[in-house]
């Protein structure tokens, strides 16, 4: 194992930065939902990229944000505390996007560790903009800190994502595996689940609602007597009526939708065919109650 390199390394920014995309591209399969809406990440999924010359974790945390709500300021909690504990960061900003007042607040964050953890400057999104405005992003982000590296991306068409892989490789301990070769996540696959239908109801909703759904797996159990069926219960949360309606649509069609989108993730998941029960239930401002928070996984 002469030369090898093993270790833990986290993407940050602000919300819908392609944080998730990334993870999920590095890792090779879905690990890390994705959403077109921000804030969509609650869990520090891992990710492990397995390769030759080293073995890479990545560490995939919720968007930096001013938060509003009890639940905001756990997922910022989460984020910091991550970042003390892996040995690379990776400070994502789509190139679409100005370069503005979340990502200096970031930056300012970052500075706090980067003398003793390598902070790599990342321009995500690349296939959405010209090479000129690529160029331009990569100046700008060069002036709000100081990066060990900077690397323009883009996770949708591959553009630099083993170029990626191989700078924070490089900056990794010397060691051997943290995981055994084929592991791709070391999330229980009830998180993955609940992950998986959470993502398939954000898709199509207000944009006010995202933040207040919850999933939780209340039940996952082979079917007696078949081995090739799990039965899986789960409650979808949200915070008031008018969003249960929302969730539920004309005559049941998003929900019924919803199971038909998030099942066929789910058997690619678990390699199994898959009977999925939803059911929408109202945990009234979930999001600022402690006691709720808790009894839904945070």
């Amino acid at each position: 194992m002469d030369g090898y390199r093993s270790g833990f390394a986290c993407f940050v920014g602000r919300p819908n930065a392609g944080k998730s995309t990334l993870t999920n591209a590095l890792v090779g399969t879905k690990v890390a939902i994705t959403s077109s809406k921000p804030q969509t990440t609650r869990h520090t999924i891992r990710g492990i990229v397995h390769r030759e010359d080293g073995q890479l974790v990545l560490v995939d945390t919720p968007g930096l944000h001013r938060p509003r709500t009890l639940l905001g300021q756990r997922l910022n909690d989460l984020v910091r505390e991550t970042w003390s504990e892996v040995d690379v960061v990776g400070f994502c900003v789509p190139a679409d996007q100005k370069v503005g007042p979340g990502d200096k607040f970031i930056a300012a964050e970052l500075e706090k560790i980067a003398k003793r953890t390598p902070v790599i400057g990342i321009v995500t999104k690349t296939d959405l903009v010209g090479q000129q405005q690529v160029a331009e992003q990569l100046l700008a982000l060069q002036n709000v800190m100081d990066f060990a590296e900077l690397i323009p991306v883009s996770a949708v068409d591959g553009y630099q994502v083993d170029a990626l892989a191989d700078l924070v490789l490089g900056k990794l301990p010397e060691g051997p595996p943290l995981y055994p070769d084929g592991e791709l996540t070391d999330e229980p696959e009830l998180t993955l689940v609940a992950e998986l239908i959470r993502e398939a109801a954000l898709e199509g909703v207000r944009d006010e609602l995202p933040h207040s759904i919850a999933v939780v797996v209340e039940e996952m159990l082979p079917r007696e007597g078949r081995d090739d069926l799990v039965d899986i219960h789960a409650n979808v949360f949200v915070e008031r009526p008018s969003q249960k309606a929302i969730i539920l649509g004309h005559r049941g069609e998003r929900l019924k939708q919803v199971g038909i989108t998030s099942r066929r993730h789910i058997e690619k998941l678990l390699g199994t065919r898959v009977y999925l029960d939803l059911h929408i239930k109202i945990a009234k401002d979930w999001q600022r109650d402690p006691k709720q928070l808790r009894r839904l996984g945070f």
